[in-house]
């Protein structure tokens, strides 16, 4: 019974995720923590102007407390109430912090609006999940573009959430959330951000470090069964997975890549800027709209296999503990 309950909150929010993906319509923990972080930037830039790396390192340390406070202190009341209803409770915020059937579904709308000839649609779409200018993209931009969010964000939106919370619970996957949130909002490395979210992105990179190589060899095992190429994506992952400016983002980028065999990453513009990249994986063929749902598959696949593992660790560390 002790293992069935270790297990629960992520199973639980598993399943919710499979089941119901993004409530759009109630209020998120995650839309929560951006709004604390947008607040607190703007009294770090009113209080704190003549030092905004200082101020971003009191604005990271500010949102990390928070973000971890709160879902600690609620599931301390709740376990002591009643280990089931604190399992339950859990498995509500695990459920929040996995994002895997909103990329997805985000994704696929991409897909459909390409699908219908609707390029401009498209471009909608995928402004909803890249950082990039979407204007510039043609349609091959806008699909390279969604693969490459598809692939970047199985780590830091589904399997590195699953990694912290299989051996921190909630609360540490709560605090992974809320730095790779700031690092979405913040970390950027033009003139505006470059201080205020130095830490955040420095911290970002930290956090993400081993989940990121532990996810793209998941996705390399796992390649072979959604019948992509297997070899391909070892052989790509081991030339490419340094080929970004972040040390982890094109780790399952190039393991994507070398799965579908196209070439991803390249140039690209961002808050009217342009950005020198260097390109991911070799072109054996054109990139189409059907790689979007490869992708997805591929997403799935190797999540599964880190879910696997975290539900194990999971109860190895806490099926002796309840009592």
């Amino acid at each position: 019974m002790n293992y069935i309950i270790a297990a629960l909150p992520l199973l639980l929010g598993a399943f919710l995720d499979c089941l119901l993906g993004d409530p759009y319509g109630l209020p998120h923990p995650i839309r929560l923590i951006g709004r604390l972080i947008s607040r607190i930037e703007g009294f770090v830039r009113r209080r704190m102007s003549r030092d905004l790396r200082r101020g971003g390192v009191f604005l990271a340390v500010t949102v990390l407390l928070v973000s971890s406070a709160v879902p600690l202190a609620v599931l301390l009341v709740c376990y002591m109430i009643n280990l089931w209803l604190g399992a339950v409770i859990e498995g509500v915020m695990c459920y929040y912090l996995m994002a895997g059937r909103c990329l997805r579904d985000e994704s696929m709308k991409v897909y459909r609006a390409i699908a219908a000839k609707d390029t401009e649609g498209a471009r909608r779409a995928v402004s909803m999940i890249v950082g990039r200018d979407t204007a510039v993209l043609d349609e091959a931009g806008i699909i390279r573009a969604a693969v490459e969010t598809v692939a970047e964000n199985t780590s830091d939106g589904v399997t590195a959430p699953l990694m912290y919370m299989s051996v921190g619970g909630a609360v540490l996957g709560f605090f992974y959330k809320a730095a790779n949130t700031m690092d979405s909002m913040i970390g950027y490395k033009n003139e505006k951000y470059a201080d205020i979210g130095r830490f955040a992105a420095k911290l970002d990179d930290v956090l993400n470090y081993i989940p990121s190589r532990l996810t793209a060899l998941a996705m390399t095992a796992a390649a072979p069964f959604t019948g992509l190429d297997g070899r391909g994506a070892f052989r790509i992952w081991r030339r490419d997975r340094r080929k970004h400016a972040s040390p982890n983002s094109a780790q399952t980028e190039s393991v994507c890549s070398g799965a579908l065999g196209i070439r991803l990453a390249g140039d690209a513009y961002y808050f009217g800027e342009l950005h020198k990249k260097e390109f991911i994986g070799d072109p054996l063929r054109e990139i189409e709209n059907e790689d979007i749902r490869r992708a997805n598959r591929l997403m799935y696949a190797g999540s599964a296999i880190v879910f696997a593992a975290a539900v194990a660790v999971r109860i190895f560390i806490f099926g002796g503990i309840i009592c």
